[in-house]
C-alpha cells in the first residue's frame, strides 16, 4: 500500500492516506503493517528483505523532530547486530535537509541514511528480490529444509535445478524461495536473473 499526504512534508506529519497497492505485495522481515509512500519505497524494501544484515523493518514508524519541523523517515531498520538505522527512499523530498534529519537521529542513538539510487538500479539484485517474494507466505516443510541442508553441507554448492529435485513435500520453487527469504541459504542474486544454473549456497546460522 502507498500513502499520500494532504499537505507538504513540513509541520507535523499528516495521516496517511492508503490509495494505491504497490508490488510485490509480500514481506518477510516487515514489522507492522506495509503502507509505502512510493513504488522507489517498496523496491527499496524488496532489497532490505533480501539483505542479511538486517533482521527487520517497519514503515513509516518514526518521527523525528528537526527544530520546528518532523520528519517521517520511510523505514525504521533493526540490523542484525541490534542497531537501528533511519532509511528514506532516493525519491524522498523532505521539507528539512538530510544533514538535520541525520542529527536529529543520532541525538536519540539512531542513524540516518539516504538509500542509494544506483543500488536499486545495479545488476540484477533488485529483480531477484521481487521474484523471490512472491513466495514471501511459503514455509518449506522441515523434511525438504532438512535434505536441501544435507545436500549443501556434503556438496558445498548446488545449483538451482539440482536443489530443486530435493523437494518432496512443497513446490520446489516456493519451498527454495521461502529458504532463501528465511535465512537458511543463499541464493546469488547479483550476477544475472536466477535461473537453472544459479549458484546456492547453505548459510551458516
Amino acid at each position: 500500500m502507498s500513502v499520500s499526504q494532504s499537505a507538504p512534508e513540513t509541520g507535523l506529519p499528516n495521516q496517511p492516506i492508503i490509495d494505491k497497492v504497490y508490488f510485490p505485495k509480500l514481506a518477510v522481515k516487515c514489522v507492522g503493517r506495509l503502507v509505502f509512500r512510493s513504488q522507489v519505497a517498496r523496491d527499496v524494501a524488496c532489497l532490505l528483505d533480501v539483505d542479511p544484515d538486517i533482521a527487520s523493518w517497519s514503515c513509516m514508524a518514526t518521527t523525528l523532530s528537526v527544530g520546528i519541523e518532523a520528519h517521517v523517515p520511510d523505514f525504521t531498520v533493526t540490523t542484525a547486530s541490534g542497531s537501528t538505522v533511519l532509511i528514506d527512499a532516493p525519491d524522498r523530498r523532505p521539507g528539512v535537509s538530510p544533514a538535520a534529519i541525520a542529527e536529529a537521529a543520532l541525538f536519540d542513538n539512531r542513524t540516518f541514511r539516504i538509500f542509494d539510487v544506483a543500488e536499486l538500479e545495479h545488476g540484477h539484485r533488485l529483480a531477484n528480490a521481487k521474484d523471490l517474494l512472491r513466495y514471501g507466505n511459503h514455509r518449506a516443510p522441515l523434511g525438504d529444509r532438512v535434505r536441501l541442508l544435507a545436500a549443501l553441507e556434503e556438496y558445498g554448492s548446488l545449483t538451482v535445478s539440482e536443489c530443486l529435485t530435493v523437494f518432496k513435500e512443497t513446490a520446489p520453487m516456493a519451498g527454495l524461495a521461502a529458504l532463501a527469504l528465511h535465512g537458511y541459504i543463499e541464493i546469488e542474486l547479483d550476477e544475472g536473473p536466477i535461473g537453472p544454473e544459479t549458484t546456492v549456497r547453505r548459510v551458516r546460522r
